[in-house]
């Protein structure tokens, strides 16, 4: 997770904008390498855990409605690379066809079991299996379609000096972002105007306090997010 030197950054971020987050994360070399080596065993771990009851979740997906298990999506990452997330699926198949890319309160694709797993956020446990292989991390800005990334500022993009994450306080702030956008008129207009600008701020402000402990305190909220 170490950073690229400036000039070996892709063009579009090479920017002053971005340049002042590249300073910060610049002297913060040892706290990166550490946030990696913790990515590798916590994840690795976690997944040997948890895999009866990923697998149990699984085959209840299937049993409630037809088609894959996971939800396998293009999101943009570190340095603008695009990877395919991984998520159990929450809504029927092909749903990112058939409506928005952002899911709005009482969605109509969304499945009985899938409401259940975003209630709790257990979708995204298999985003364990992206932050092994480096995609992504733990605590970091949730990841993006293109589109989105697209309509980002220059500071914003300041936000692509790290790996996308599972969870981050904007993730925290903005768990009932679906109710926000239920009912807009134009969704995606709204999220990238109005929703997308506010999480950028947490997510921007986190990249100038970055450190272990405050990834560590932002895990913990996390945790007590999800069952308040």
């Amino acid at each position: 997770m170490l950073l690229k030197k400036w000039d070996m950054l892709p063009a579009f971020m090479q920017t002053e904008s971005v340049r002042e987050y590249y300073d910060i994360l610049s002297h913060k070399k040892i706290s990166l390498v550490v946030k990696r080596l913790f990515d590798i065993a916590a994840s690795f771990v976690l997944l040997i855990i948890l895999s009866p009851f990923m697998l149990t979740i699984a085959l209840l997906i299937k049993a409630d409605s037809h088609g894959p298990v996971f939800f396998r999506q293009e999101r943009v990452t570190q340095y603008g690379r695009t990877f395919r997330i991984f998520k159990f699926r929450t809504m029927v198949d092909g749903a990112d066809r058939k409506g928005s890319l952002v899911t709005v309160g009482n969605d109509s694709r969304i499945t009985r079991m899938g409401q259940l797993l975003r209630k709790i956020r257990l979708d995204e446990l298999p985003q364990l299996i992206n932050v092994l292989t480096g995609d992504m991390t733990f605590v970091g800005t949730r990841p993006e379609v293109r589109k989105y990334v697209e309509a980002y500022t220059d500071e914003m993009n300041a936000t692509l000096l790290l790996p996308a994450g599972i969870t981050s306080r904007a993730s925290i702030r903005y768990k009932d972002e679906d109710e926000l956008l239920d009912g807009a008129y134009d969704v995606d207009k709204v999220y990238t105007q109005e929703v997308l600008p506010g999480k950028m701020v947490y997510n921007l402000e986190s990249i100038k306090g970055f450190s272990c402990i405050s990834e560590l305190a932002t895990m913990l909220e996390t945790v007590a997010a999800v069952f308040m």
